[in-house]
């Protein structure tokens, strides 16, 4: 069973105040001393669209690399990738939509377009040894287009693969999944001859249905599942979401089925608590909430 954690990036680039980059380091190595073995660093996505993350190479400039630890950051394009090969990162990932609408509002492209934008630089990256890992938001409701059909995201998750991408990960961009829905689309890929080994699942616990969509993946046989340190992140697109599936929740809940983890809650929630406290407002994840009253 693999946590990826999101937070250090996905969680962090929608603050509106600036992180300290030293805050972000140290929130990392936390992160790497409580057990997580993939941390999802930065983002090469330009500073104008992303300001938080405008220190990326700053920040793997000051992170100490640990052995069996992997820090993916995230690439828009083939400048990104160029940032990330002259920093000699060993493992990125893109992001694609399952919708024209987000496409457009996300990446200024259609899919067929932003699909071509990616080919390059996934060509390039396993070229140069480095592996690639694609997140594909929307895929259970889109804020503009409503419902999204399994067979859409299908679609767009297969092409992406197809590009070389050696992992997919299905984004509940806005929290509206169900397990019910979780299934179906799960199965959908397994129709099509797509192996649960190549795929993740991102989920956001805007309508509190994080967990059961993840036990939901679980039971289909997923092992690789996005979470972010005490919630953090959210969605610009739905007003009531709270975050990412929290990875004290998702920890808590692995422990409770039998599956090692190798990540020390205890200390994980020391880091969230931590964090907390450097962003000023509690931290969102229920476990941290439950553990720090007792």
């Amino acid at each position: 069973m693999t946590v990826y954690e999101v937070g250090p990036r996905d969680g962090l680039q929608n603050e509106s105040s600036t992180v300290p980059v030293q805050v972000k380091v140290e929130f990392i190595d936390r992160l790497a001393d409580a057990g997580l073995t993939v941390i999802e660093a930065t983002s090469f996505v330009h500073p104008k669209w992303v300001p938080q993350l405008a220190d990326a190479e700053e920040l793997l400039e000051l992170l100490r690399q640990r052995p069996g630890v992997r820090y993916p950051v995230l690439v828009p394009n083939e400048r990104g990738l160029d940032r990330a090969l002259a920093r000699g990162i060993a493992e990125i990932a893109i992001f694609g939509s399952a919708t024209e609408t987000f496409a457009q509002r996300n990446l200024n492209r259609s899919i067929d377009e932003s699909l071509a934008m990616f080919a390059p630089v996934v060509a390039r990256a396993r070229a140069e040894g480095v592996t690639v890992r694609a997140y594909v938001s929307m895929c259970f409701g889109d804020p503009w287009e409503g419902h999204v059909p399994v067979e859409q995201v299908a679609d767009v998750g297969r092409r992406l693969l197809d590009l070389g991408c050696s992992q997919l990960s299905l984004g509940d961009t806005i929290g509206v999944a169900t397990p019910g829905h979780v299934t179906a689309l799960l199965a959908e890929f397994a129709r099509r001859g797509t192996g649960v080994d190549t795929l993740a699942v991102h989920f956001h616990d805007t309508y509190g249905q994080a967990l059961a969509n993840t036990l939901a993946a679980l039971q289909a046989g997923i092992t690789t599942v996005d979470s972010s340190a005490g919630g953090l992140g959210g969605c610009p697109y739905a007003k009531s979401a709270t975050g990412n599936l929290a990875t004290e929740d998702l920890v808590w809940m692995l422990d409770g089925l039998g599956i090692d983890t190798g990540v020390d809650l205890t200390r994980l929630v020391e880091t969230s608590r931590w964090m907390a406290d450097r962003l000023g407002r509690p931290s969102s994840s229920n476990v941290v909430r439950a553990l720090s009253s007792d």
